[in-house]
This record gives structure tokens, sequence and C-alpha cells, in this order.
């Protein structure tokens, strides 16, 4: 197959809390060294991009010396912790930003999904904004037109689409977005965390479009997602980032359980969150506790667990949702809930100040094994983007059965138990 992305010896560097450099002196400096053909000087300083940990340095490494190759008609997952850099990648690859060094070489058309409603005008319709978006990808107006009812068709938005997409809700602007991205057939696709916001039905839809964008070898997918169901039904390889560095490549289950073990052996209980003064909402602390109150990363099937979290609000979110998952370790999503799914939303337009929330996961619900619980706050309102506070993976437990004969050996989904009832049947006599 023919490589159509590579990635050589690629960076991106930040300085923390500003913009450019953040002083003339620092920005002379670099035009100096520019101009006779020297290394930018601030390019031997930087710290990688741990978040777990204090900055000690303005310069931060999102991506370090990234190399990596994607074969035509490959599905590939990215996967990592918040922080390590995934985002940052497909920016670069969607020529969102530049890298500080490093080339990235690109063979055909790129469509990218990186936010909700990426590329799309408010003010124009949602037809309006189709053509826009393939005119953008260089496809002219009878190509568009050609795939136009497949489009409104796939997206479920026929009633609207001659409506300003402002007035879309965030699924609406997903399912559309998604759809453009999908059926203007470019060569590589690159899809991130966005699709969580559609409802299952949705995310169903798109893994399947995306499975057929790529059948035939002709076009290439790079997927994001903390889902690793989807991840595994979709990607048949995976690379996996920490801290900005490509920790390891192979295929999509080493990955999976690479990530999973590596990244939450030493979570703790409780956890405790960095507090960013300029985040409107941020998760503080969460912890996990047995029906006793007890705190606890061990339970029984028996018993119910508790998951406590405590929230800052510094300023109003209108629209805030949170959304979780209670995962398997080998990615299966046992559990996915957000606060839409009980009304009226408990996060909506809370009050300054701060709010702690309580989770309950019923007694025999989960089965025996090892589990990880991934959190996400997000607002279609939000005005710095659609995501508000993204903590990801925050706490890991485990659940075992000593109470019933089967216990570890059940193997079933759920740990429920059927009572067995015997029903004494009267037989009628017949006195004819």
């Amino acid at each position: 197959m023919n490589t159509v992305i590579k990635i050589e010896n690629l960076s991106k560097q930040y300085r923390l809390g500003e913009s450019g450099t953040g002083t003339i002196a620092h920005d002379l400096n670099r035009w100096w060294h520019r101009v006779r053909g020297k290394e930018d000087p601030y390019l031997k300083v930087g710290e990688v991009n741990d978040r777990s940990t204090k900055a000690t340095n303005d310069y931060v490494w999102a991506l370090r010396d990234i190399n990596l190759e994607v074969k035509q008609g490959e599905i590939v997952g990215i996967l990592g912790k918040n922080g390590a850099g995934k985002s940052t990648l497909l920016k670069l690859l969607s020529r969102v930003t530049s890298p500080t060094t490093g080339t990235i070489k690109a063979k055909g058309r790129i469509a990218s999904l990186l936010e909700v409603g990426t590329g799309f005008n408010d003010e124009l319709t949602g037809r309006e904004n189709i053509f826009l978006n393939g005119a953008i990808l260089g496809m002219t107006k009878a190509e568009i037109r050609s795939k136009l009812d497949e489009i409104i068709a796939f997206s479920g938005t026929e009633r609207y689409i001659d409506t300003p997409v402002k007035r879309y809700s965030s699924g609406m602007r997903v399912r559309l977005a998604f759809a453009v991205a999908a059926h203007l057939e470019p060569e590589i696709l690159i899809v991130d965390e966005v699709l969580a916001v559609g409802d299952a039905e949705f995310q169903k839809k798109a893994i399947g479009k995306m499975q057929d964008v790529a059948k035939g070898g002709k076009r290439t997918v790079l997927f994001v997602s903390h889902n690793m169901g989807s991840v595994r039904d979709l990607c048949e390889r995976g690379v996996l980032l920490e801290n900005g560095t490509v920790s390891f490549t192979g295929e999509i289950n080493d990955v999976i359980n690479r990530y999973l073990h590596g990244s939450f052996k030493n979570t703790d209980n409780p956890v405790y969150f960095t507090p960013q003064e300029d985040k409107s909402f941020q998760l503080i602390s969460a912890n996990l506790q047995n029906e006793k109150g007890v705190l606890s990363q061990d339970f029984e099937c028996d018993n119910k667990i508790i998951l406590n979290l405590t929230a800052l609000v510094r300023k109003k979110v209108a629209g805030l949702y949170g959304y979780l998952t209670v995962m398997k370790n080998d990615g299966t999503v046992m559990i996915e809930n957000d606060t839409f799914d009980v009304l009226p939303n408990a996060l909506d337009n809370l009050k300054e100040g701060e709010h702690k929330f309580r989770l309950v996961i019923p007694k025999r619900t989960l089965p025996v094994g090892e589990y990880v619980v991934y959190l996400n706050f997000t607002s279609p309102y939000n005005i710095s983007g659609f995501t508000v506070d993204s903590p990801g993976e925050i706490l890991k437990f485990s659940v075992d059965d000593t109470a019933t004969k089967r216990g570890k050996s059940r193997r079933s989904q759920l740990s429920t138990i059927l009572k067995w009832e015997s029903i004494d049947i009267k037989e009628k006599v017949n006195v004819e």
C-alpha cells in the first residue's frame, strides 16, 4: 500500500499563558537567529507536556519528535490521556496550526471534524454550509450537488436544512458536519472526539460510514475517541501517545491494552485536580465509596458503588452537561451516561461556588473485572470551545463476586442474579 501520510521529527512547542513568546526581547532574539539561518534559541528549552505536574518553565512541548507513517486505506486510532497531544497532532495534520519543527507530507484532500460544526458559518443555512465545505475541499458545484441529497438524508436534518446553523442543537451540528466530511470524498478523513455528542444510533451509523469510507483501500481514516469499544470496532492499527511522544504502535487490541493498563495503574482514590483559573467550570476532586461511606477501589457485586464529585463554578455556563462512561480493561463500555438522561439537567446554569454531585451504580450491575471511570464536561454555548472541562480517565476500581457459587466464572456482561421460583401446579380433575 502507498504511504499517504508521512510525519518526520514533528514537534510543537507552546509558551504557557502567552501568545507568541510573550516579550519583544524574545521575539527579536528569534528574528535575529532566523535571519542568520540559526536554530530558534527557545527550541532548546521546554518541558514535556505532563499536565499532572506543576510547570517550572515557560515553554512546553505539546508534541516532541513524532515519526509516523500511515498507509492508504488504513483506519488508525490515536489513543492517549488528555494532554497527551492527540488533538495537537490532528490540528497539525489538518493545517489548523503549523509545526515548530519537523515535516508532514500528505497525499490528497483532508477533511477534518475536530470541533462541533468545524468549518461552519453560523449565519449560513445547512445547505449553504454544505456547498461552502465542498468548495474548501476543492470540489465543483456539480460534484457537491450530486452528493447533496445523500448528505442531507444521512444527517437527518431535512426539516432544518434551509435554517441558519446557529439555530441547530449541538447534536444536529455534529450530524451535519460529519455527513459533509464523510460524503464529500476526501482521501483522508480526520475525526476527533466530537462523535460522542451524537446519540447512540448516530454513533453506530457514523462508525459504519467510516468503515465504508475506508473500504476498498482508497481512503484513510484517523480516529480519536475515549470510547474503546468504538475504537476497537473501527480501527485496525493504533498509536499511543504519552506526554507528547509516541510510546507504542501496533495492532489495535495491543494498543488498547497498553493504554488501559498503563494509564490507570497509579490512579489514586480520592483524586484531586490542579485549579485552572481560566476555566469557568472545573472538576476539583472525585472519589469512590462503598455503601458504608468508606473510600474504596475494591467492591463486591452485591454492593453499591458510589461516585462523589466536587466541582467549582467560577462563572455560569449555559447548557453545561456531563458525560460519563465506565469501561472494562478490554475497552468494553459497560455504562454510558450524561446529565440529560434524567431531567432537569443537574449542571445547567449552576451558581458560582462549589457544588457536590453523587452517582450510584446499583448492586449486581457490573460483573467481575477491573474498570475505569471517564468524565467530560461540555456545552454547545461555550465561547472558548465545545469542551468546558475534560478531566478524562479519573478513577479505577475492581469488582469481585464472592457471594455466589459461580462467582468469578460468570461470563455474562451483567452480574444480575435471577431467582428460580418453584410454583405448585394443582392438577384439575375431570369429574365427567
